[in-house]
This record gives C-alpha cells, sequence and structure tokens, in this order.
C-alpha cells in the first residue's frame, strides 16, 4: 500500500520505517530540511534501538523515502499519517497547532482519489471530528485560491476527488523498544466510522497483525479493537494514565515501607503475583517523566476540567510523583546532612534506558535542587555522555565514563537504570569517592553485592 507519514518524531519515523520493512511503499515528509537530508542518508535523527538498521534496509529495498514536499506526500500516500507533535502547554492542555496546520496543508494538496487521514499523534478526545473540519476548510481555502486564480471563473474541484475518511490510530510504543512494539503489539486500536477505511486499515497492518514479523510467530493474531473516534483517543490516555498511576501507587507503598521496616521490592514481587495486579510498573523509584506519562495524565486531567469533572486520582498520581522526584535528595540530606559544598554524581540522565530523550527526565529536576542547594553536580549516561547534547544541560559536569563520575564524589545517584550499570567496577569506584555513597533511585542494584564492594547502599523503600 502507499503510506505517507508527516512528521518524523519517535512516532512518526519509527512507523514509517516499520510498515516500509513489512512492504508497504512509504513516504516520510518533515519540514526540516537538514533533518531530512540526514535520514536519506539512513541515518536516525533520534536513538533507537534498531531502527538505522531498519530505515537502511527500506531504503535499500527502494520502499521509503524522505521529503520536504507535504503535497509529493499527499499525492503519494492512499493512508496519511498525521504524526506530528502534541507537547503540553502550560494550561496541561496539549498544543495541537502542528496537527492543525498539517491538517489544512493536506486538505490544501488532496487532489484525486479516495484518502484514509489517520491521527497518530496523541490528540485530545474529540480531536477526529475536528481534524475532519480543518481538512475540509484546507480544500475550501483551496477552492477559494483557484477560484481567485482564474479571475473569478468558478473551477470547482470534482466531489470524487476529495473523498476521505478520518480514522484514529493511538500508538502505544514505548521510548527504547519502539521498533519491537511495533512488530509485537499487544493490540491495534481503530477509531472511525467509516467500514471502508477501518477495512483499509486492516489491511495495511495485516502482516503485524498475523505476527509474520514477531518474534514469536506462533502466538495468535494481533487483537484488533475497531471502535469509535472519541473512544479509541480515549483509550490512549486511559492507557498511560493507568500505568503512571501504577508506579504512582507502588512509590507510595514504598515510602510507607521505608517507614515500617519493610521492603518494596518483595512487595510489589508478592502482589505482582496476583493475576488481577500483574507485575509490570511496580518498580518502586524517583517517579515517571518523559514524553507521554506527563503530558497525556495532565491533558486527561485537563478534558475532564473542560466537561465539569475534577479527576481527583490522576490528580493525586502527578502530585505523588511530583514529590517522588524529590526523594533521592532526601536521602542525600539524610546520609550526607548538608550538601553545600558536597559533590554528588549522577548515574543516568535520559527518563529511561535505551533513549536519548531528557523531556521531563527526573534528573534535571535532581540537578536545579542540588544547584539550589550549593552542590556541585556530575553525571554520566551511556548516550548523553557520547553526544553533544551534553552541552544543553546547565548545572552539571558531564563526564565521559563512571569512573571519572566517582572520582571525589561524596555521593553517587543511580538515576537511569540503564543495563550497563549493573556491570560497573564499583570496588574500584567506591575507593575513588571521597565517601562512598550510593542512592539506588531505582533500585536497581544489589544491596549485598554494593555493600561488598565498599558502599554505603540507600534503595527506596528498602
Amino acid at each position: 500500500m502507499r503510506v505517507c507519514v508527516i512528521g518524523t518524531g519517535y512516532v512518526g519515523l519509527v512507523t514509517g520505517a516499520c510498515l516500509a520493512h513489512i512492504g508497504h511503499d512509504v513516504i516520510c515528509i518533515d519540514n526540516n530540511e537538514e533533518k531530512v537530508k540526514l535520514m536519506k542518508s539512513g541515518q536516525s535523527p533520534i536513538f533507537e534501538p534498531g531502527l538505522s538498521e531498519i530505515m537502511q534496509s527500506a531504503i535499500h529495498a527502494n520502499k521509503i523515502q524522505f521529503s520536504t514536499d507535504l503535497a509529493a506526500g499527499v499525492a503519494h500516500g492512499e493512508i496519511l499519517f498525521i504524526a506530528v507533535g502534541t507537547p503540553p502547554l502550560p494550561t496541561g492542555e496539549s498544543d495541537t497547532r502542528y496537527v492543525e496546520a498539517v491538517a489544512r496543508g493536506i486538505g490544501a494538496n488532496l487532489n484525486g482519489g479516495y484518502k484514509v487521514i489517520v491521527n497518530k499523534s496523541t490528540v485530545p478526545i474529540g480531536s477526529g471530528d475536528w481534524v475532519r473540519m480543518i481538512v475540509l476548510d484546507g480544500i475550501a481555502e483551496r477552492q477559494k485560491t483557484l477560484v481567485t486564480a482564474g479571475g473569478g471563473i468558478e473551477e470547482k474541484l470534482p466531489e470524487t476527488n476529495v473523498q476521505f475518511d478520518v480514522v484514529s490510530n493511538p500508538e502505544f510504543l514505548r521510548e527504547g523498544s519502539a521498533v519491537y512494539d511495533t512488530f509485537n503489539p499487544d493490540r491495534i486500536v481503530l477509531g472511525g466510522n467509516s467500514p471502508k477505511a477501518i477495512a483499509l486499515m486492516k489491511e495495511l497492518y495485516a502482516p503485524i497483525v498475523e505476527r509474520k514479523y514477531a518474534e514469536d510467530q506462533s502466538l495468535p493474531p494481533v487483537p484488533v479493537l475497531a471502535t469509535d473516534l472519541s473512544s479509541a483517543e480515549m483509550i490512549k490516555y486511559a492507557a498511560n494514565a493507568f500505568l503512571a498511576t501504577k508506579i504512582s501507587f507502588i512509590n507510595e507503598v514504598a515510602n510507607i515501607c521505608d517507614r515500617v521496616g519493610a521492603d518494596v521490592t518483595q512487595v510489589a514481587k508478592g502482589i505482582g503475583l496476583d493475576s488481577r495486579i500483574g507485575n509490570k510498573f511496580l518498580q518502586a523509584g524517583i517517579g515517571w517523566g518523559g514524553s507521554c506519562f506527563p503530558k497525556d495524565v495532565s491533558a486527561l486531567i485537563h478534558t475532564a476540567d473542560d466537561y465539569g469533572y475534577e479527576a481527583q486520582l490522576l490528580k493525586s498520581a502527578v502530585s505523588v510523583n511530583e514529590r517522588q522526584r524529590l526523594i533521592a535528595l532526601e536521602k542525600l540530606q539524610q546520609v550526607l546532612k548538608i550538601l553545600k559544598g558536597k559533590t554528588v554524581g549522577l548515574l543516568g540522565l535520559t527518563f529511561k534506558p535505551d533513549t536519548d530523550d531528557l523531556r521531563d527526565a527526573p534528573a534535571l529536576n535532581l540537578i536545579e535542587q542540588l544547584n539550589r542547594l550549593g552542590a556541585k553536580v556530575k553525571a554520566y549516561d551511556p548516550i548523553i555522555s557520547q553526544t553533544g547534547m551534553r552541552h544543553g544541560i546547565s548545572g552539571v559536569l558531564v563526564e565521559t565514563d563512571a569512573e571519572r563520575l566517582a572520582d571525589g564524589c561524596d555521593a553517587l545517584v543511580l538515576v537511569t537504570e540503564w543495563q550497563q550499570f549493573s556491570t560497573l567496577d564499583y570496588t574500584k569506584m567506591a575507593k575513588l569517592m571521597a565517601h562512598p555513597v550510593i542512592i539506588d533511585g531505582r533500585n536497581f542494584l544489589d544491596p549485598e553485592a554494593m555493600a561488598k564492594a565498599g558502599f554505603q547502599y540507600v534503595g527506596v523503600g528498602r
């Protein structure tokens, strides 16, 4: 099938590359010329395991191309994905101006044949009908331009040439495993009121639904939920809000464990064995961040407020998470007392492992507070330490390896649970430190092994 993906962030680029990999003819559109040039060379502008290999394979097979020409993309695709960013505004609602610009651009360039316009961006509930309206506005503006250009002679576009339907197809990709998640999804959600559009989307995803590219091809077909537009949009928000709330819940339990002498890792294991609860997203630590959970929970709270409902549980989940980000700071103060003049090293900067994403990362809050209290802050991150991005982080000295980080530190804080951090030479690192203290902000390390290496170990809820 012919596919156009507009926007090449985490969602757009992964979606486009993976659809090309399974045999579709894809064109990815972005208005950033330098980014397009980079992608044409087979390089990914983001760090995502497996993505560059998928891109290069698709380029070699002539199944994917990259361009800044929206008109060419719209002409090419029978299915048009809108995959631009919807960053949060200060009010908590989503900024939809990029979605609006793309929808208007699609309308201005629709020039023949039936199109399915797919909302892949995480958009406010009700955006499906809104996008349809904006596309129609784009068509009307184009019509007006044609009439003006014709000197007042009306030159209508044939009705059959502007047929389209809007579908909501929310993504459930995890940064750091987005390629894997695309080929091994838990479910595919399709929202729309057109049987024709839904049928085309099912055809598009058929190889993935049938597990032809799955890690375990013997599994049953991927469940496909076909529903209405608003329900599909709500599913995305509800899923992320539930997972964020689950993390805030176990963090609240961890804080109680700290006070009563229980071990939250054992508590999480115990409750996770209950099939109604499950063991995922029960890892206590210093809270959630990134580009999805904070934005989506805030947007859902804002939507509820718009419709006269106060989402108290969601607001509490956010409040617990904000407090949790300071837990590492409290533990540092308990061990070191005065932080002014002390040197603190951060193991990890990104909001989660296997990504270079610093958006709403807990590390940034920790750096800000440590600086406020007069501490010197150093950090080592397997990705950020290798890239120029480190120069954009203020208030922290980014070191090139873990031993340089440890040298002279009064304490370390494990912020991101990179797998590499499980095999560091902690015995050597402890000897390099002024005070061998480690705050394990993710309960990632073995307390006994750390004590054997010479560290005073402090976990969260342990």
